[in-house]
């Protein structure tokens, strides 16, 4: 029945994401600049808050991170409190993605800024936009 649940949460997180996508038909400029990620690998999603601010990324590790202009990038959000840090964040090992978590998708909601995070080990997950330990709305389990 959960993983049921995991699925049609997944699916529905897919169509409004899809959505709008389509809806917003944005503009890309010519000329571009490039934000380069250091220690980490695996950049599997990008998103905008409601505010237009980020690039937000999901990188390998299972982090969330957020480019701040004249900062660079800093952690935004994390999959779970267990996650153990000396051994998760940085390393490119496929094998501690079981531990670590792996972001596949990310996308906001517009109306309260909460990130939606469809992680491939921790299940669908939620952060507000004041940054932290995500919550999980459904996993398999």
């Amino acid at each position: 029945m959960m993983m049921n649940s995991f699925k049609f949460l997944f699916l529905m997180f897919c169509f409004v994401f899809i959505n709008q996508s389509y809806q917003s038909r944005t503009v890309i400029p010519k000329s571009y600049n490039q934000l380069n990620l250091t220690d980490v690998a695996g950049l599997e999603s990008i998103a905008f808050d409601c505010k237009g601010e980020g690039p937000y990324v999901g990188v390998s590790d299972g982090r969330i991170l957020k480019h701040e202009p004249n900062f660079g990038w800093k952690e935004f959000a994390i999959p779970s409190l267990t996650k153990e840090r000396r051994l998760c964040d940085g390393p490119t090992n496929p094998m501690l993605e079981l531990i670590c978590g792996r972001t596949l998708g990310l996308n906001f909601n517009n109306a309260t800024c909460n990130l939606y995070i469809a992680d491939a080990y921790f299940g669908l997950l939620m952060v507000g936009p004041k940054r932290g330990v995500a919550q999980v709305l459904a996993n398999s389990s």
